[in-house]
């Protein structure tokens, strides 16, 4: 069952919508509020699935009220008689925005892609969580023989577990060959094909062995093992990797890089 719950200061407009959701299957109403305080208590005491939400209400207003709940709010659609609002609530990370008087139509369409959307994130959440189990299961050190010492388990990760459609993918570290910063992601580059990763450059680094990659540019990292050549001309330098692909190396970097090679790392 999908739990609704109704903000609206109009007593007609709760009154409406009431009886538009007891004609959906699986819906059930969670309450009514005639003020964003008010909703706000009923959402803290009892979180709803969705909540309909009008904008114009004396008081905490829909849009202050989805800002006041933040990243914890449940999804929200909201309900008003203005379109200009549209924008702002967009914003906000507003689910939808059905405009007064509701058709029913629209408001089952709607409700129907917040089940939608429920499922995979609820589905997500099982994922992370199996992931962290695994990780865990991984990290655990091996019961070592009968007067061996147990080796220490690596803190860096084993594999990169990344978003795709219809589910997540691990990628074995050792698998990359190179990591290219793309503003707010990064592009892991492997022999069979490269993916999208919304993180930081400086945040995967951290995940990573340091005795394995290396920072050849800012907006760069190579695994050492990779590299057959190091070029350096003209005031530019560049490493050409097993793959063929060559990656800039900036003068920043260049000198501790020849060191790690030469060291054998």
């Amino acid at each position: 069952m999908l739990r609704v719950l109704i903000v609206d200061d109009e007593p007609l407009a709760r009154r409406r919508l009431e009886i538009l959701l007891r004609e959906q299957p699986g819906i059930e109403l969670a309450g009514a509020a005639s003020d964003g305080a008010a909703a706000r208590r009923m959402i803290a005491e009892r979180p709803p699935d969705v909540v309909l939400l009008d904008i114009k209400m004396p008081g905490l207003t829909g849009l202050e009220l989805l800002d006041a709940l933040g990243p914890s709010a449940p999804i929200v659609i909201f309900v008003t008689a203005f379109d200009r609002f549209a924008l702002d609530a967009f914003d906000r990370a507003a689910f939808d925005y059905l405009l007064k008087p509701v058709e029913p139509e629209r408001l089952a369409a709607s409700l129907g892609r917040a089940r939608q959307a429920l499922a995979e994130r609820a589905a997500a959440e099982r994922t992370e969580e199996l992931e962290e189990i695994l990780r865990n299961l991984r990290s655990a050190p091996a019961t070592p023989s009968p007067g061996v010492p147990a080796a220490p388990a690596s803190p860096y990760d084993r594999e990169i577990w990344i978003q795709e459609r219809g589910g997540r993918l691990a990628i074995p570290v050792g698998a990359i060959d190179w990591v290219a910063a793309e503003r707010d992601y990064v592009r892991i580059h492997t022999q069979a094909k490269s993916f999208l990763v919304r993180q930081s450059i400086g945040a995967l680094e951290g995940r990573l062995d340091p005795q394995l990659f290396v920072r050849v540019h800012r907006s760069s990292l190579v695994r050492l093992d990779r590299i057959v050549r190091i070029r350096h001309a003209g005031g530019r330098g560049a490493v050409v990797l097993s793959t063929g692909a060559e990656v800039a190396v900036s003068r920043r970097h260049m000198g501790a890089l020849k060191a790690m090679t030469r060291a054998g790392r």
